[in-house]
């Protein structure tokens, strides 16, 4: 019986050949599925397929020579951007700060888009329903259609930037087929961004898809994050922040990251403790913050202010709207799965319940 045909990677029309080369010289029958047979250097998504019975020996000689390309071409240092998106909810504001931050520390934008192509269709008729497996002509459409998004984005992004509404920064798009909330966290693991920039809900009501992809970049990525609500004004001025702090010393750290960033704005800060009972050692600890603010920063505001609730989002949220507050920003490390599954963190609850935008750093 011969063996059926099964992919082994889902990779760029270049690398694609790269890799059947390799496994070619192995001795390994190798087959590659261009979805774009007009213009292959363009084509994303092209899948490499293999014997079913060489599967075990191909991933590990696959996982070997990337391994080697990596470290053959490395990335220049230079500064990046990540904005995830989604053409048919965008959140704006995720490119207008997205912009004006690339601008400031001198950084290139990328745009990340993650497509999905289903492994099988359901039709209906009467009562009965079909499953098919996904065809190429869908899969062509579902290409086609992702690369007239882009060029849409593109000439929306030039008009913008001919009119001044934002300044002018090298950009560029990556396109990867998926899942979102599982590409995202790992594309941020390989590519390691400066700065996340991208959307906690968008723009369409009840869309919770954005806001759990948003949480569990937070919650998984070492890069900071910027996650800003649909529900942001248009002329929303980031002026109020409040910094929630534990007294952690890397604390001290990720206030500075926070400054750094958004120091332009001459923001008014509030230091806000957040725990189950306000004891003298909190009092002391807050006074600590605030010689060492007075030493650093002596030109910036200070406020300190203490919140009787360590986990509760809506407490916190209250706190928000009473002080006016425009950004949420604070520290957390990363999480391990069992620990997101049943003990959600303050970053993830703050993403689904709070409309104030949040900075999240992982120092």
């Amino acid at each position: 019986m011969t063996d059926k045909l099964v992919t082994l990677a889902i990779r760029t029309y270049h690398r694609a050949q790269m890799i059947k080369t390799v496994l070619m010289s192995k001795g390994i029958q190798t087959e590659i599925h261009n979805l774009n047979l007009e213009n292959p250097e363009l084509a994303v998504g092209v899948r490499v397929r293999i014997k079913e019975s060489d599967l075990p020996q191909a991933l590990t000689i696959v996982e070997s020579v990337e391994k080697e390309w990596e470290c053959e071409n490395p990335k220049p240092a230079k500064k990046t951007i990540l904005i995830p998106i989604d053409f048919a909810d965008i959140v704006e504001k995720t490119i207008d700060y997205g912009f004006n931050f690339a601008y400031r520390i001198k950084a290139t934008i990328e745009f990340l888009y993650v497509y999905h192509i289903p492994a099988f269709t359901i039709t209906s008729n009467n009562d009965i329903s079909t499953y098919s497996i996904t065809d190429n002509d869908l899969l062509r459409r579902i290409i086609t259609t992702t690369n007239a998004d882009v060029q849409n984005l593109k000439n929306k992004l030039a008009v913008r930037i001919n009119q001044g509404e934002i300044p002018k920064v090298h950009y560029e798009f990556i396109l990867k087929q998926g899942v979102p909330d599982e590409v995202i966290p790992d594309y941020c693991k390989k590519s390691k961004p400066d700065l996340i920039v991208m959307g906690t809900h968008g723009r369409r009501p009840g869309n919770e898809l954005i806001g759990s992809v948003a949480a569990e970049v937070i919650e998984t990525t070492n890069s900071p994050v910027f996650a800003i609500p649909s529900q942001v004004s248009e002329n929303c001025e980031i002026n109020r922040i409040a910094f929630l702090t534990n007294f952690d010393q890397n604390d001290l750290i990720a206030i500075d990251k926070t400054i750094e960033l958004f120091r332009t704005e001459s923001p008014e800060l509030y230091f806000v403790h957040s725990s189950d009972k306000n004891d003298a050692w909190s009092e002391v600890m807050l006074e600590g913050i605030k010689t060492y603010f007075s030493k650093h920063y002596p030109d910036i505001k200070t406020n300190y202010s203490f919140i009787v609730s360590s986990t509760s989002p809506e407490q916190i949220d209250d706190f928000l709207h009473k002080k006016d507050i425009n950004l949420l920003a604070f520290n957390t490390r990363k999480r391990r799965l069992f620990s997101r599954l049943f003990n959600p963190g303050l970053a993830y609850k703050m993403v689904l319940h709070s409309n104030t935008m949040l900075f999240v750093t992982h120092v």
